[in-house]
């Protein structure tokens, strides 16, 4: 799912291309994707785009005469620039946004239809889509370790809550912990105020290192290379690789359809954390440790 760097990159791209620029027509190729009837479709054609936001992991575009379209890509939607009137696409295609310098193509991979447009009107509507989550590149200190003690969860659990904290997803929680050097799975209940001071500069570091470095390889063009698995990261993706660190092969914890990757040297003082499926298939003979 594209995480707060990533939709930032999309922003970032969008709001040259459409912002002061009027929507001619939008066509929707998916019945699963529109999830609103009222107001309809047709009322956003002619309208000018005032704004490209976010919230959370949603694309806000923000229309004259207080239409919005919250556009919400889940796991495998993805936004493309093409060249105006461009056909969608028969497969993955859900959706085309047609101005008058180009296309905004939404697609879709896989067969599981997840991603979701929402048209409303007025800014009570509007609010009514965010999750809720703090704003963790704008939030203080105390801020985040009231969101982030709120409930009790492990730490990436809690990462991982829109209703929490804004904007960060499987991967780049990943990548946050190491940075902070904390175990996935140790309890917010019981985090020290030094390791909730330590986890909200890798928050803060990670994300704003990961804007830059996003935004730096793409440049004005449209990106096109949206994924959840970058060259570059520590241990998200990378199980069995070495830890940039230390040199430790990365671990991994598989539940549902996520998994958790970690370094067990750098974050859990060599101790290995139980894999649910492998952990039960060996019993006594699942490794406690690196060692």
């Amino acid at each position: 799912m594209p995480e707060l760097p990533d939709i930032a990159l999309y922003l970032h791209a969008l709001a040259p291309r459409v912002v002061g620029t009027p929507l001619e027509r939008l066509r929707i190729a998916s019945p699963f994707l529109l999830r609103t009837a009222d107001p309809p479709v047709a009322d956003l054609s002619g309208r000018v785009v005032r704004d490209v936001s976010r919230l959370g992991k949603r694309i806000v575009l923000a229309f004259e005469d207080d239409y919005f379209v919250v556009l919400h890509l889940m796991i495998a939607g993805r936004l493309h620039w093409k060249p105006a009137g461009a056909p969608i696409p028969r497969r993955m295609g859900l959706a085309a946004f047609d101005f008058p310098n180009g296309t905004v193509l939404l697609t879709e991979a896989g067969t599981k239809h997840r991603a979701s447009l929402h048209v409303v009107r007025g800014e009570d509507a509007l609010a009514a889509h965010d999750p809720g989550g703090l704003d963790v590149l704008g939030a203080t200190l105390e801020q985040f370790r009231a969101a982030l003690i709120r409930e009790s969860h492990t730490l990436k659990r809690a990462l991982t809550d829109p209703r929490l904290l804004d904007g960060i997803g499987n991967a780049y929680s990943d990548e946050i912990l190491h940075a902070a050097r904390l175990s996935p799975l140790r309890l917010t209940s019981q985090i020290t105020p030094e390791e909730s001071e330590r986890l909200f500069r890798a928050v803060r570091e990670t994300l704003t290192a990961w804007i830059e470095r996003l935004g730096a390889a793409t440049g004005d063009a449209f990106p096109e290379k949206v994924t959840a698995f970058r060259e570059g990261m520590a241990v998200h993706g990378r199980f069995k690789k070495p830890c940039p660190v230390c040199g430790s092969p990365v671990q991994r914890i598989r539940y549902a359809a996520n998994e958790v990757n970690y370094c067990a040297t750098c974050q859990t003082g060599g101790r290995l954390l139980a894999d649910r499926s492998l952990s039960r298939l060996l019993k006594q003979d699942w490794p406690r440790s690196l060692d």
